[in-house]
């Protein structure tokens, strides 16, 4: 399989010299769906802002063959949709379809081509009869699905979401899980909510004190209650 995003022996240290990453490395290749799990303060957050070049520490990042430089930072950030756990953080525009239509629009393309990848982004989420709508009068769980299609426009090659599900009510949560189910594309998801992991992701990477500690089968390490109690983790 081919890979989409190669991490190699990332290391970064804080201005207060807190050392979040420890020389983490991995692999994610074309269709992968792994779940980025661990205790606060483990460096999940830390790796996940390196992937598109909003911080910056030693080793390779490295994404569909492009090693990540400050070069490149534009086209990297194209490739990697990075999707934060507040969705107010990525909605500013006055409507729906200006949320998601920024990013097209800033890589310049024709005016039709930025219609068809709004047009194709509010339905893969389920958000189509909304593209009219001011994106700050909807519910938390739209306002997620709208910052997931303002990445799936610019027609990423990873996905890569920061907790997905949190502060969302039990119908949100199962409707954002269903669509992460069913959307084709290579995706990493830091997360707590471990049933979610257990129900949607066969791969886990487990992240603690800035390394990763176990990378492999959700359901042979969540089967290890010795290990997840270790880590600061809960059987689901």
């Amino acid at each position: 399989m081919t890979n989409v995003l190669s991490v190699r022996n990332l290391h970064f240290s804080y201005h207060d010299h807190h050392q979040a990453l420890r020389g983490v490395s991995f692999d994610l290749c074309e269709g992968d769906k792994a779940a980025l799990v661990g205790p606060n303060g483990a460096g999940k957050s830390t790796l996940m802002l390196h992937l598109n070049g909003i911080l910056h520490g030693e080793g390779e990042v490295i994404v569909a063959g492009e090693r990540l430089s400050r070069d490149n930072l534009p086209a990297i950030r194209a490739m990697v949709g990075l999707v934060f756990q507040n969705p107010d953080d990525q909605l500013f525009s006055p409507t729906v379809f200006e949320d998601v239509a920024f990013g097209p629009l800033h890589m310049g393309l024709p005016k039709d081509e930025v219609i068809e990848r709004v047009e194709a982004a509010l339905q893969a989420v389920r958000m189509s009869n909304y593209r009219d709508r001011m994106s700050h009068h909807l519910s938390v769980g739209e306002k997620k699905r709208i910052a997931i299609a303002t990445v799936l426009s610019m027609k990423p090659q990873i996905l890569v979401l920061d907790e997905p599900t949190a502060g969302l009510d039990p119908r949100a949560r199962r409707t954002l899980i269903n669509l992460l189910r069913e959307l084709p594309i290579t995706m990493l998801v830091s997360t707590h909510d471990m049933r979610m992991v257990e129900e949607l992701f066969p791969r886990m990477i487990v992240m603690d004190e800035g390394l990763i500690v176990a990378d492999g089968d959700t359901r042979r390490i969540l089967s290890d209650e010795k290990f997840l109690n270790e880590h600061g983790l809960e059987k689901p």
